[in-house]
C-alpha cells in the first residue's frame, strides 16, 4: 500500500503494472482496495493500475464530512494529479461505481472511458420510487441518522457477513478477502464512514437532478457490467443507464454492456478473468 498526502485527505492506495495507459479502480461497500487483487494481475501487464481506498474506507482518512459524491470525485482528481495522471480509463464497482459516475460528469476531459459494474444510476434508483426496495432495503436504513451504527456496534462482522453471503454466487473466490474486509471495518470510525456514504445520497440526488435538468451527460464511451445473478440481476440495467448517458440509442452509441454470467454482486472477485477480458476489449475499440 502506498499512502499520498492530497488537499482534501490522506488517501492510500494500491498500485499494479507500468504501462503508457492507466486504469483507476474504486471500489464499492462493504470492501476496500483489496477487492480488485484477482484481477490486476490480468491487466497490469498493458496497463499502470491505481486502486485507491476511497474516503473513509480502508486506510484512508475518515473525516466526519465529504461523503457526496461530488466531493470523492474530487479526491480522486487530487490523487491522480499528485501522481501525473491525465486521462485515465476508469472502473467503479457498487459505491465506487457512483463515485466514477460523478467524476464523469463534473471531470470529463480527465477521462478516456467510465466502466460501472452492477449499478444503476442514483437518480434512475430513487426515480423509480425504489421498486427493488427488497434488495436494496439497507441502502435507506444506512441513510438514518445514528440508527445503523447503533444497531451493529460490537455486530460489523455479522452485520457485514449478511451482504456478503446474500450478494455472493460464487462465495469460494470471494471467502478468503472477507475476513480483511471485516477488520477494516471494525476499525474506529469505519461503519460511520460507510453509512455517510450512503447518507450523502440525497446530496447526489439532488446534483443528479441538476444535471438532468440541464442535459449533462456521460459524454465518454461507458461500459456497464453486471452479475446475471447478483444485486442488480433483475433490473433493466443498460436501459437504466440509456437516458445518462450521451448519443444512447442513436448511432453513435456510447453506452454498451451486459449481464455476466453465473456471477452475483462482486464481479471482480466473482469473475476476474471475464471481466479482464470484457474490459480489454472495450478498451481495444477506443484505440
Amino acid at each position: 500500500m502506498n499512502v499520498m498526502t492530497l488537499p482534501s485527505l490522506k488517501m492510500h492506495y494500491r498500485q499494479w503494472g507500468g504501462g503508457e495507459r492507466t486504469v483507476v479502480l474504486l471500489h464499492g461497500w462493504p470492501q476496500t482496495s483489496q477487492c480488485w487483487e484477482e484481477l490486476a494481475p490480468l491487466l497490469a501487464g498493458e496497463f499502470r493500475l491505481i486502486a485507491p481506498d476511497l474516503r473513509g474506507y480502508g486506510l484512508s482518512d475518515k473525516p466526519a464530512g465529504g461523503y457526496d459524491k461530488r466531493r470523492m470525485a474530487a479526491d480522486i482528481i487530487e490523487l491522480l494529479d499528485a501522481l501525473g495522471v491525465e486521462r485515465p480509463h476508469l472502473v467503479g464497482h457498487d459505491r465506487g461505481g457512483r463515485v466514477a459516475h460523478r467524476f464523469a460528469l463534473d471531470h470529463p476531459d480527465r477521462l478516456a472511458s467510465l466502466t460501472v459494474l452492477d449499478i444503476a444510476p442514483t437518480h434512475a434508483m430513487f426515480a423509480a420510487g425504489m421498486r427493488t426496495a427488497e434488495g436494496f432495503f439497507h441502502w435507506l436504513l444506512h441513510m438514518q441518522p445514528d440508527l445503523p451504527e447503533l444497531l451493529t456496534a460490537g455486530r460489523e462482522e455479522q452485520y457485514l457477513r449478511y451482504f456478503f453471503n446474500r450478494w455472493t454466487l460464487r462465495r469460494d473466490r470471494l471467502e478468503p478477502r472477507i475476513p480483511d474486509y471485516v477488520r477494516a471495518f471494525q476499525a474506529p470510525g469505519a461503519m460511520r464512514a460507510g453509512f455517510d456514504d450512503y447518507r450523502a445520497s440525497r446530496e447526489d440526488i439532488e446534483l443528479d437532478e441538476q444535471d438532468q435538468r440541464a442535459g449533462r451527460l456521460v459524454q465518454v464511451p461507458t461500459l456497464a457490467l453486471w452479475g446475471g445473478q447478483g444485486l442488480a440481476g433483475g433490473l433493466s440495467v443498460l436501459d437504466m443507464w440509456r437516458p445518462y448517458v450521451a448519443g444512447s440509442g442513436s448511432g453513435e452509441d456510447l453506452l454498451s454492456g451486459h449481464p455476466v454470467g453465473e456471477c452475483g454482486h462482486f464481479i471482480p472477485e466473482e469473475q476476474p478473468e471475464e471481466l479482464a477480458a470484457e474490459l480489454l476489449r472495450f478498451w481495444s475499440r477506443l484505440g
